[in-house]
């Protein structure tokens, strides 16, 4: 029982801060509850495409792209590396920050150009070659 209630707040407080991420993006909460979809919607977040999802369950390559998801979704934040880092090291900290706080989302990465042509197409896609 001692273990138990400061696990369940701890469950409880990551849930809603990562839902209120969620919603800040412009998706539904409970879409962020959901396991394999939530990545999905995650990916859309930060402007990936879903196939990134397969490189999430190759072992030791996933740490690689689990990291680099992390870091664009501080960018799509504003937020700077250092907010990545601590979305790495101290979740419990910056998770509720990123969900409770003023930041906005900025479109995938951070690019607000990028959103913009993501909001009128929902078509966006970073790796997609620029078209002149």
């Amino acid at each position: 029982m001692v273990f138990f209630v400061p696990f369940l707040i701890f469950t409880i407080v990551m849930i809603v801060a990562v839902w209120k991420i969620y919603q800040k993006a412009g998706y539904h909460g409970w879409e962020s509850i959901i396991p394999i979809y939530s990545t999905i919607i995650l990916l859309k977040i930060i402007g990936k495409p879903w196939w990134w999802l397969l490189m999430m369950l190759i072992p030791g390559i996933n740490i690689i792209f689990a990291i680099w998801a992390t870091n664009m979704l501080s960018k799509s934040f504003g937020k700077s590396e250092g907010f990545t880092a601590g979305l790495i090291f101290l979740p419990f900290i910056f998770y509720p920050v990123l969900g409770f706080g003023d930041a906005k989302y900025l479109g995938p990465y951070g690019d607000k150009d990028a959103f913009l042509s993501y909001s009128d197409k929902r078509t966006f896609d970073f790796e997609k070659p620029q078209q002149l």
